[in-house]
């Protein structure tokens, strides 16, 4: 029995909202690479429905950061910044 090649996957494109969350939070200290994942998650569910603060979808992630809350947040708006999107 022989089994078919994985599908291609297409990269989002570079200004989507999806790429910009998940690398707004690349390089912040983590235990595992999964707690990145749901860490920039919850950033791109803030960015698109905006109805708390990014300090509650940095908590309500429950990433095991290496740096302090409010220091992951500041990077993430540091880089959200960057890219021209408001984050108050």
């Amino acid at each position: 029995m022989s089994t078919k090649p994985p599908s291609l996957v297409k990269p989002a494109d570079g200004t989507s909202m999806e790429t910009i969350a998940y690398a707004s939070v690349r390089g912040i200290p983590v235990l595992e690479p999964h707690d990145l994942d749901r860490l920039g998650y919850n950033v791109w569910r803030w960015l698109t429905t905006k109805s708390d603060s990014l300090e509650l979808a940095v908590k309500t992630a429950g990433a095991r950061l290496q740096i302090s809350e409010e220091e992951a947040v500041e990077k993430i708006r540091g880089v959200l910044r960057e890219k021209g999107i408001p984050t108050s």
